[in-house]
């Protein structure tokens, strides 16, 4: 029996009995437009019922074996734009059957849905209304990117920003064409067979698991495809960039709450409990006082961490990279307030968050993901860098957020090794399966800090996959999720969620990448290099073309120096020449750092930021190669540092001239050289508004006007 959600039950009982009775209408915009309204006042008094219901399910007793809502931690404007889309579909869900059941027609199929129609319904949903460029004037006067990657691209403002959907490379495949994952119907046949479930491929005896929808995203390319803006899409609650945004979250809101704003020395908050043995900060506490982590210590309890990702709480070895990457922020936003005495704290902030961008971007893809699609085929997919293409759009895809990069779920190990200062299991802190390391905050404060999780993460081999073991046992046992009572199955969650997006099948993932279709045993056998795994998965899916793209990625025979094969480094591939080519920030990108501050920035590795930012006194050069220890391993002296010398500046004539531009209250400034004159561009902090002139210029020997406001509350 499939499981549905409450939804779906609310769904069905009000369509169901919707009148048909109204007097016969032709079915022209006058009238559509009216249904459109009614439809949508159906729609919020639908979800307004299923809220109640699933409130009601969640206090049942038999809320664990029937199922019930779950959501990671989402921010405030992500769950806003989520409920917005939420509204769209449901009322276009709620109008397709009022003209089916009254006309006998298909709405969308007919044609009868205008450009004028699906705005009208996006604005009763209050979607945000489209993107102008207009919205980016000052952007070219920026040195810096915008915390949610809005005007990255100054033609397309929304490529790569957060809360926007999953770009499509092959369409959707909806079982009604619209949102229907595969499966939900289970009469409906694929290839002559039905499609099995995640319930057929569950190694426990539990009938259900427990399934949330991703949300929804709010269509933003209007005058295109409308039969895109009728399929659900689902939403990217971050940037795509590789800009750090783990370090400084995606939102205003989130960014500001991590910054130290009161310390006016361009450093991030840290927190106000705990220090470790030598004095170097943690991660601050969430807000929020019904944290997940609040498990006891002792006597104490202890909350989650926040940083820019909230996933920062799912595994110690997480929490320490966040940690790491903390304390580098505030070392290099300390040495850049000592070379540059004139920078405001707003100039030391985003200089040091663009080194810090920079670094993620070098680490990421001279160092990790040659190592994840090999070396050769990463030169050939990607090749050289050839500059800034406004053409390309770098918004992560699908299929690549859903099924490629979760690859990595198969190299997660069963056991958490927590390791000496001779890379030997620590004999104060033993080594902790994976379920006991999920949430667990204070076993950072109470265990001896990040030093042995960092050195069991470098002197340990990461897991690998196999077609028989894709997935640790740990993580399909005893995976543990926010708010869900019963452990959870990480591969079942994959396996549903790509269906839940929409992802079409393996087989058609190959064609995309160029590669031969399997058609047969024998052309599976040849990709996996095991005819029993492969009889096993053609066995459970009837037919090559029903395999899920995740799963036959997966399986696949990884390529010669890689960790993938090739239809996941296809994707990966594609993915990061994307993110590299469509970003106007990339760190090689003319202009954005001088050559000697490239020269300085490609000396760092991550093995020299674990040495700079812990105890840890000997480290593997390259943190991503595993030895065992002492092979291989240096002193952390030996290592090269980054010599931040090269990013002192001298007070520009202009400024000298001019002065400093005035401090405002709520906001500040940041300086930028354009051709003939020096600028000052301020903003607010969240929840302020801007009142007077953003931009300022040094003209003779004063500003051109006074500094604005910052009026309103924080939220």
């Amino acid at each position: 029996m499939a499981c549905y959600t409450m939804f779906s039950l609310v769904f069905f009982c009000i369509i169901s009995t919707s009148t048909s009775t109204d007097e016969a209408s032709p079915l022209n915009t006058t009238y559509i437009r009216k249904l459109i309204i009614t439809s949508h006042q159906e729609s919020l008094q639908m979800m307004d019922e299923s809220v109640f219901l699933k409130r009601q399910r969640r206090s049942s007793p038999l809320s664990s074996t029937h199922g019930f809502t779950f959501r990671r931690q989402t921010e405030t404007e992500t769950l806003e734009a989520g409920h917005a889309a939420e509204v769209f579909q449901t009322t276009l869900q709620v109008l397709k059957e009022k003209v089916k059941q009254r006309y006998k027609r298909d709405i969308a199929a007919a044609g009868l849905l205008s450009w004028e129609h699906v705005e009208l319904i996006a604005e009763l949903s209050r979607c945000p209304p489209p993107t102008h460029p207009g919205i980016c004037q000052h952007s070219h006067t920026s040195k810096y990117r915008s915390i949610s990657g809005i005007c990255n691209n100054r033609f397309n403002p929304l490529w790569g920003a957060a809360n926007i959907a999953l770009l499509r490379w092959l369409p959707a495949q909806y079982e009604d064409q619209v949102r229907q994952p595969k499966g939900w119907n289970r009469g409906r046949l694929y290839n002559e067979f039905q499609l099995p479930t995640t319930d057929d491929m569950l190694s426990s005896p539990q009938s259900c698991l427990p399934f949330n929808r991703s949300l929804p995203a709010c269509f933003t390319s209007f005058g295109s495809d409308i039969s895109q803006a009728l399929q659900q899409q689902q939403m990217n609650a971050i940037t795509s960039f590789i800009d750090a945004s783990s370090v400084y979250g995606s939102s205003p809101r989130v960014n500001n709450f991590l910054r130290d704003l009161a310390g006016r020395e361009g450093k991030l908050t840290v927190n106000k409990y705990f220090k470790d043995i030598k004095g170097r900060p943690y991660l601050p506490f969430k807000e929020s006082k019904s944290s997940a982590c609040l498990h006891a210590a002792g006597e104490a309890k202890v909350p989650c961490f926040s940083a820019g990702d909230s996933r920062v709480n799912e595994g110690l070895p997480l929490t320490c990279l966040h940690t790491l990457w903390l304390r580098q922020h505030n070392q290099i936003a300390e040495t850049l307030k000592w070379l540059n005495g004139h920078w405001n704290p707003e100039m030391i902030y985003q200089e040091t968050r663009k080194i810090i961008g920079a670094l993620h971007q070098i680490i990421t893809l001279r160092d990790y993901i040659p190592k994840i699609i090999g070396k050769e085929f990463f030169d050939n997919y990607l090749g050289p860098y050839r500059g800034y293409d406004p053409t390309v759009n770098p918004s992560a895809s699908n299929v690549f957020a859903t099924a490629a990069f979760r690859f990595g779920h198969g190299t997660v190990p069963s056991v958490i090794r927590r390791l000496n200062e001779r890379y030997q299991e620590n004999e104060h802190f033993p080594n902790l399966m994976l379920h006991d390391t999920l949430f667990t905050s204070w076993r950072i404060f109470n265990e001896g800090g990040i030093e042995p999780i960092l050195r069991g993460t470098i002197g340990t081999e990461a897991a690998a996959s196999s077609a028989n073991t894709l997935v640790q046992e740990e993580a399909t046992e005893r995976l543990v999720v926010i708010n869900i009572q019963q452990p959870m199955d990480l591969a079942s969650l994959n396996l549903q969620r790509g269906r839940d997006h929409g992802l079409p099948g393996y087989n058609d993932w190959r064609e995309f990448c160029g590669l031969k279709r399997i058609q047969t045993l024998e052309d599976f056998t040849h990709v996996v290099r095991d005819v029993n795994v492969a009889g096993r998965i053609l066995q459970l899916y009837k037919h090559p073309n029903n395999i899920d793209v995740w799963l036959g990625g997966l399986v696949e025979t990884f390529l010669p120096g890689a960790r993938v094969g090739p239809v996941f480094a296809c994707l990966i591939g594609k993915q990061m020449k994307a993110l590299r080519d469509g970003d106007r920030f990339w760190w090689e990108t003319d202009g954005l750092f001088n050559q000697q501050q490239r020269d300085e920035l490609l000396k760092v590795s991550l093995s020299k930021i674990i040495c700079d930012n812990s105890d840890i006194t000997e480290v593997h050069p390259d943190a991503f190669i595993f030895e065992k220890y002492p092979s291989g391993y240096v002193s952390c002296h030996d290592l090269p540092a980054i010599n931040l010398g090269a990013w002192k500046e001298e007070k520009s004539q202009d400024l000298k001239s001019c002065g400093s531009p005035g401090q405002i209250k709520n906001g500040d400034y940041v300086l930028s050289a354009m051709p003939g004159k020096l600028v000052a561009l301020y903003s607010c902090y969240y929840g302020f508004k801007l009142m007077g002139a953003a931009v300022i210029s040094c003209e003779g020997h004063q500003w051109s006007d006074k500094p604005p406001q910052c009026d309103g509350n924080p939220q």
